[in-house]
């Protein structure tokens, strides 16, 4: 049970439905086999930190509550954070709108031998900006080669692009926001933009759809996790994660053979 990149040729279905999982195991064995990759992707993030010749990008978009917060900590929760980095875009402060769009994400771009996540990311440049209209049509869509150029461009130094599209149904958001709404704990996250980006789902649902459409790429492919149940979404992040860091191969650098002597001679004398 493993996910596969979003074919752009094949038909892309964002219903409700399929933001649930019916083939999962029970809830403990999901658990159990999660808690196994995140063993592995600690050791991995460890060797990436240690060998240097890569860095991994990993860029979470979704509704609001579709549980990218909740993802960033259990998965990513397993890396040391020493090797790890986490940006949260916000709205384009005013010298930042007077960039490219990309601007300042490239400045957030992690340095090899990090891990560096996106919570939210350039794609709101071809959502939020879409669906809300700050920008005109020619623009944003414009954007969908950029961003390919882009990806191609880091993927080609070493940057490894994994995207994940957390996809939650209707029912489960507003359970989740009413959370928010009813919790002291969680009610200070609570905006008023959460229900006009609510009243606006079928707009989204198109741009999402053209996102996933346009830019899953061999370079940077977008995985779409079904994620109402967040065992399963946790399950399958942590296993595209651990897939592409295994397929780099990575080492240890070897040390100084006459350094570690010296060392030893110091130490045991």
């Amino acid at each position: 049970m493993q996910l596969e990149p979003v074919d752009a040729e094949a038909p892309i279905s964002l219903r409700d439905e399929d933001a649930k999982c019916e083939d999962t195991p029970r809830a403990s064995k999901i658990v159990k086999k999660t808690d196994k990759r995140l063993k592995r992707l600690t050791a991995l993030q460890s060797k990436l930190y240690g060998d240097g010749r890569y860095a991994l990008l990993v860029v979470l978009q979704g509704r609001d509550a579709a549980g990218k917060d909740g993802t960033i900590r259990t998965v990513f929760g397993a890396c040391n954070p020493q090797g790890c980095q986490v940006t949260s875009f916000k709205e384009p402060t005013p010298i930042e709108r007077r960039h490219d769009f990309l601007w300042r994400v490239h400045n957030a771009i992690p340095p090899r031998g990090m891990v560096g996540i996106f919570n939210r990311s350039h794609y709101e440049d071809v959502l939020a900006a879409r669906v809300h209209g700050t920008v005109g049509t020619p623009i944003w869509t414009s954007r969908y080669d950029q961003i390919n150029d882009f990806e191609r461009m880091l993927v080609q130094n070493n940057v490894i692009v994994l995207k994940f599209f957390l996809h939650v149904s209707r029912n489960v958001q507003r359970r989740r926001l009413l959370k928010r709404v009813e919790k002291s704990e969680k009610n200070w996250k609570f905006r008023e933009g959460d229900l006009d980006d609510r009243r606006q789902w079928d707009a989204y649902t198109d741009a999402y759809h053209d996102m996933l459409r346009r830019t899953s790429t061999k370079a940077a492919p977008w995985y779409l996790v079904p994620a109402d149940d967040k065992k399963v979404r946790n399950y399958f992040v942590t296993g595209v994660v651990v897939r592409a860091l295994r397929k780099l191969k990575l080492r240890y650098p070897d040390a100084d053979p006459n350094m570690l002597l010296k060392a030893e001679q110091i130490l045991t004398g």
